[in-house]
């Protein structure tokens, strides 16, 4: 056994300096390498120098492992743009009961135990609830179904009653069905009992009486309540950006505000709103809405009118934006006036401004001074293009902003700050 064991070579490992050398690149003295193999056999040595390195060893401080690519595709603008939502259709659905349990008391030496089967849980209510740091009811889906009561057990264990789902709305929403007002939200922590969860089932132990015995009877978990709702936003910007198609609003919106709506080369019209935010070096917000375009005929419901002209409902102020390339831009703010007074009377007469897009053309100078001599309101002459003028369009904007608070403020109803 001694004799077997002298012929095991130990086994004899690299010194750092030689593994520094061959990571390096740099040759091995001759010395160095002579007593490194002295003690390694050639057959039986796992380090073996290949021009200044070693078989099976990576020199190299790089991962050869699989490289993942990042196959993801970035999305377009017009995909990554959030839209505004100001109006929602939900239908609440509560949840059922659980059915009552029907069983009998089982245990050794106990054989008249009587009925021991318990209640089912009550199903889940739906709240609305209204919360002042959400601005839009883009987070609303379009069903909402509580959780049901869970059935009763034996031993009289009830069923757990099912939990309260709650829908986060912002403050100023109103809730409607079949187009009469059952609520307004004003206030941020305000709830309203939208739909109730049916009642759970009754045991068998529950119609113990003293003339039956032996109950064998349960009932079942009653149905929870069904509505169909209507959730309208009665505030959805402070200022609204209106005009036809084609007029400049997206661009201008992303001129003056942090909002990024879709914009191109190319004519397309907006379908759905977007709200931008300017911030003052006060503190202060404003919200400003870019409205969809909208044509002749829109209080007549041509081309999503009513829709878009109920956004416009919804704006304490607004900002009449007009395409100084058309032929006659003062035709179009006509147009606009006859829309909305035709929707609602006195919509046009609230606190307004007239901003005159597309300044950067050669031909917007004369139609600018045609149009101030037509019209009564302030024009601002902007470029939402190359940013001309914004700085005014921001100030006055701030100047709208200050009369809406001190307006509501003498009124004493509370003005909304976003």
């Amino acid at each position: 056994m001694l004799a077997l064991l002298s012929r095991v070579k130990a086994v004899c490992w690299p010194s750092a300096e030689i593994i520094s050398r061959c990571s390096l690149g740099q040759d091995i003295s001759k010395e160095a390498w002579s007593l490194f193999r002295l003690n390694c056999p050639p057959e039986s040595a796992l380090w073996r120098r290949i021009g200044g390195g070693f078989r099976g060893v990576c020199t190299s401080t790089a991962l050869h492992g699989k490289v993942r690519g990042n196959n993801k595709k970035e999305m377009s603008e017009k995909k990554l743009t959030c839209h505004f939502v100001d109006y929602r259709r939900v239908k609440l659905v509560a949840g059922s009961g659980g059915k009552g349990a029907c069983s009998f008391h089982s245990e050794p030496r106990k054989e008249w135990g009587g009925p021991d089967g318990g209640n089912g849980g009550d199903g889940g209510s739906i709240i609305i609830k209204a919360n002042r740091f959400v601005k839009s009811l883009a987070q609303v889906i379009p069903v909402y179904k509580a959780e049901d009561g869970q059935s009763g057990g034996n031993k009289n264990c009830y069923g757990r009653n099912g939990n309260t789902s709650y829908i986060s709305v912002p403050v100023g929403t109103v809730v409607k069905e079949q187009s009469t007002t059952i609520t307004d939200l004003t206030e941020h922590g305000q709830e309203y009992l939208a739909v109730f969860g049916g009642a759970g089932g009754k045991g068998n132990r529950f119609f113990l009486s003293n003339e039956n015995r032996a109950p064998m009877m349960a009932t079942p978990g009653m149905a929870g309540q069904e509505r169909v709702l209507q959730l309208e936003l009665r505030t959805m910007a402070h200022a609204g950006l209106v005009g036809f198609p084609n007029a400049g609003k997206s661009s201008l919106l992303r001129a003056i505000s942090n909002a990024r709506p879709a914009v191109a080369s190319y004519p397309f019209t907006t379908l759905n709103p977007h709200v931008g935010i300017v911030e003052y070096r006060d503190h202060e917000q404003v919200a400003v809405a870019d409205i969809p375009g909208i044509i002749r005929g829109a209080h007549l419901n041509r081309g999503l009118g009513i829709s878009f002209l109920r956004h416009i409902e919804r704006c304490r102020f607004l900002l009449f934006v007009l395409d100084l390339s058309a032929p006659e831009p003062w035709i179009q703010l006509q147009h606009l006036f006859y829309e909305l007074e035709q929707y609602e009377p006195g919509l046009s007469q609230r606190p307004q401004a007239i901003v005159a897009n597309k300044m950067d053309l050669p031909e917007a100078r004369e139609k600018l001074e045609t149009l101030k001599s037509q019209v009564t309101q302030r024009v601002i002459p902007v470029s939402a293009l190359t940013g001309q003028n914004t700085e005014e369009l921001i100030l006055h904007l701030r100047e709208l902003y200050d009369g809406y608070l001190q307006g509501d403020g003498s009124r004493g109803v509370e003005p909304i700050r976003w």
